[in-house]
Formats: C-alpha cells, sequence, structure tokens
C-alpha cells in the first residue's frame, strides 16, 4: 500500500521517491528484523467506511460490504442509462449532465456527487463535487477568483495572479451548509508534479473526498512532461504511484480523507489515439488499491481515437473494455469487506507492489510488480508465524504452494495481479 520500498541487508539500496512534486532517488536502510503477523503496524487511513459516519447522508457508506466504484461526469436519463451502468458495476455518479433525473439514480440504489443542486435531489446525493483540476487551471493562490472558468476569461484578480484555493472556498461557501453531504474535488497532475509539497497540500484542507486523474497509459506525452524515465511510465504501478503522492500530501496535516483512484477507460485524448487495454485496465485499477485507494471512478469518455464517445461502457465504443470494467468491479464488491480494513505494514519482497488484509481469519495478499521490476517468476516472503501450506489464488481457480514461508508465482506482464488468500 505504502510506496514501493527496496531493501537490503547488507548494502544500502535505492528507492524511487516524489520529492517537491517530481521523480528522485534517497537512499533507505536496511529493512529492520521481521516482526509477527501479530505484531505489524497498521498502514495510516482515514479510518475506513467508518469515515463516512460525520456525513449523515453517506450513511449507506459506513456498511463495510460497500466500496464506491464510479464514472466521471454521466447523463442518466433513462431506466436502460442505469441498469447498464450498474450491470458494470458502478453505483456512484461523479458530476452528472443537467438533464439527469435523479429519482432514476435513487430507485436503483445509486448515488452521485453532482456539482449542482439538481432539480429533485434527495438522498441519492451523498457529496458535492467542488470542481475539476483546479490546480492546473487556478493554481495554487488566495487571490480574487473573477468567477470564470478556463475558456470564459481572465480566472484570477489580477489576470497573472492565482487563486485556486479561493476557488475551492467560494465553491464550498456556495452550497448548502451543514447538509450531511461531504464535499469532493479531482485534481490534475499539477499537484502531482509542479507544485511544491506544502503548496499542493492546502489544496486539500477544502476536500472531505478527492482524487487526482493521471492517464499513464493514454498520455502519449506524460513521460517527458513529467520527466518520468522510460522504464516507470506507461505502466499500472504509475496508477499507484499517483495515489501515493495524494496520500503523501493527504498526510502532510495528520488528517487524513478517503483517496479514490482515476483510470481511464479509453481514449481520453483528443490528440492521442492510444486507448487503454483490458488487462492494463485492470491492473491499473488493483494497484490503486494496492496503494491505498479508497474508491474508483472511470473516465468514461473518449475524445481521441477512431469511436468518440461521452459513454464508453454503454456504447458499442466500449464493447472490449467493459467486460474487464465488470470484472473488476465483481472482484471488487466481492472482496469489499477485505478491502474496508486497515491494511498490515509489510513488504513481501524487494521490488513488488503488496498489501496485506486480515479479514475473518484470512489473510489476503496482493500482489504485482513494482516500479523497474521485470515481469516474471518472483517470490514472496510471508511474515513469519503465520502457519499454512498453501495459498489459494482467487479468481484464478488454483493453489501456490507455501514452503518455508515462501511462496513463488509468475507475474508475465506488468499489468498481471494476483490475490492469494491464506487461512492458517
Amino acid at each position: 500500500m505504502r510506496r514501493r520500498n527496496v531493501w537490503s541487508a547488507l548494502t544500502l539500496a535505492i528507492a524511487v521517491a516524489v520529492v517537491g512534486g517530481l521523480l528522485a532517488y534517497r537512499e533507505v536502510p536496511p529493512r529492520p528484523a521481521a516482526l509477527s503477523v501479530h505484531d505489524l503496524p497498521r498502514v495510516a487511513w482515514e479510518g475506513g467506511p467508518e469515515y463516512y459516519r460525520q456525513f449523515p447522508k453517506m450513511a449507506a457508506w459506513t456498511d463495510p460490504n460497500f466500496f464506491p466504484v464510479g464514472v466521471w461526469y454521466e447523463a442518466v436519463t433513462s431506466q436502460r442509462d442505469a441498469e447498464l451502468d450498474k450491470a458494470a458495476g458502478i453505483n456512484t455518479y461523479f458530476e452528472l449532465t443537467q438533464s439527469s433525473d435523479l429519482a432514476l439514480v435513487r430507485q436503483n440504489g445509486m448515488y452521485a456527487f453532482p456539482s449542482t443542486q439538481l432539480p429533485g435531489y434527495g438522498d441519492e446525493t451523498v457529496g458535492w463535487l467542488l470542481t475539476d483540476e483546479v490546480d492546473l487551471w487556478g493554481h495554487e493562490g488566495n487571490a480574487p477568483w473573477t468567477g470564470k472558468y478556463p475558456g470564459e476569461g481572465p480566472i484570477c484578480e489580477p489576470e497573472e495572479a492565482l487563486c485556486g484555493y479561493t476557488v475551492l472556498q467560494t465553491l464550498r461557501d456556495r452550497l448548502p451548509q451543514h447538509d450531511g453531504r461531504a464535499r469532493y474535488a479531482n485534481f490534475g497532475y499539477g499537484m502531482e508534479f509542479f507544485i511544491k509539497d506544502a503548496a499542493a497540500a492546502k489544496f486539500l484542507d477544502y476536500t472531505d473526498v478527492s482524487s487526482m486523474d493521471t492517464y499513464w497509459y493514454t498520455d502519449d506525452g506524460i513521460c517527458e512532461l513529467t520527466k518520468t524515465p522510460a522504464n516507470l511510465c506507461h505502466l499500472s504501478a504509475s496508477y499507484g504511484a499517483t495515489i501515493d503522492r495524494m496520500r503523501e500530501l493527504d498526510g502532510m496535516d495528520g488528517k487524513r480523507q478517503p483517496i479514490y483512484a482515476f483510470v481511464e477507460d479509453g481514449a481520453p485524448f483528443a490528440k492521442y489515439s492510444t486507448t487503454i487495454a483490458p488487462d492494463q485496465l485492470a491492473g491499473a485499477v488493483v494497484n490503486s488499491l494496492i496503494h491505498g485507494a479508497r474508491g474508483i471512478i472511470y473516465f468514461n469518455h473518449n475524445f481521441g481515437g477512431s469511436c468518440q464517445t461521452q459513454h464508453v461502457l454503454r456504447d458499442s465504443c466500449g464493447a472490449t473494455i467493459r467486460p474487464a470494467v465488470t470484472e473488476v468491479n465483481r472482484r471488487i464488491r466481492d472482496l469489499a469487506p477485505v478491502l474496508n480494513t486497515q491494511s498490515l505494514d509489510y513488504s513481501f519482497a524487494p521490488g513488488m507492489d503488496t498489501m496485506l488484509k486480515e479479514h475473518e481469519g484470512s489473510y489476503y495478499v496482493f500482489a504485482m510488480v513494482g516500479r523497474g521490476t521485470a515481469p516474471g517468476t518472483h517470490t514472496l516472503t510471508l511474515p513469519p508465524d503465520l502457519p499454512a501450506t498453501h495459498a489459494e489464488v482467487l479468481y484464478e481457480n488454483r493453489e501456490v504452494p507455501i514452503q518455508g514461508g515462501k511462496l513463488t508465482d509468475d507475474f508475465p506482464a506488468e499489468s498481471t495481479y494476483h490475490i492469494y488468500k491464506i487461512t492458517p
């Protein structure tokens, strides 16, 4: 769940870190002696489902069987719209068109974070979207805001000033006060790469839930723009690095909130035709979960490629990707009680991205290759005093033996993931 650590018992190792928003390299000390599985510390988090209890309109989200999975900026105007989305495993809409019928959302047991008080809104509206990517167009500052958005004219007063914090505060103030709903915003690569830590973290003072959209698989210019080495760039593990960055910023003030992952389900850039592949999407989602994502949001629009649409998961454009979305969402739904537990802080192997959970007497290990690690056969060392002879590989109809406290498995692609269930 935390940033991948590369340990050596005899020498110092080099680890990739994010410093001041840019990639840097730092030395880390040798790993201390392994702790008993019963003594492992927990990974810092916001509190899981209990976090939502402070928002009365989110009472249903306190259920450990619920895990938020949504789409960005959809229209719900017919029963079929809701049925198609629900069948794909979607339970939440992050922004809706003005034409949307919130009664349909409500009647189908789904939820919404609209940016405005749409006609007929009620219990389905569990939160409000403040705005999108204000770090890129308002930037980090408290100058006056003109009230305009990109393309409408000068944003800040004076024009060269920075006013992103003012934008968020102004939008918060416009919403109904003390209404039991959370405030949510999505951020862009300004916070991830270019804004210094303290200034970037301040954006999160205005939100109760947040996300960051960096489309590592389909943004053909991102490696050069962010000076990310090619072997660390177009990878599932990069989506986990985005979650790491947000969690790092969020934890700076000691007050944590749920961080959601953003994953594209098509070709989101008009200037590029690259489309995410099914295995890449699944890998991006699971790697985000490994690194601590507390929800998943799909960018559901194709602005590039040969099949453009605002409804990838409903239209024929999504015929290839929809099965992958549906399946990974089904697994998230199945594993919600596991995902909604606080992770144990443990590293199974150098160069691997892993997460350890415990639920109802069983241990769950989520594993993928990390950034800079080649696909292939890898060995995971289990915590001591975890007696087991085999691990069930969930959703693969097989088991792997555990010998000498270790299990070995094949990870043929950088996007390959395995979920092991170990019952002592």
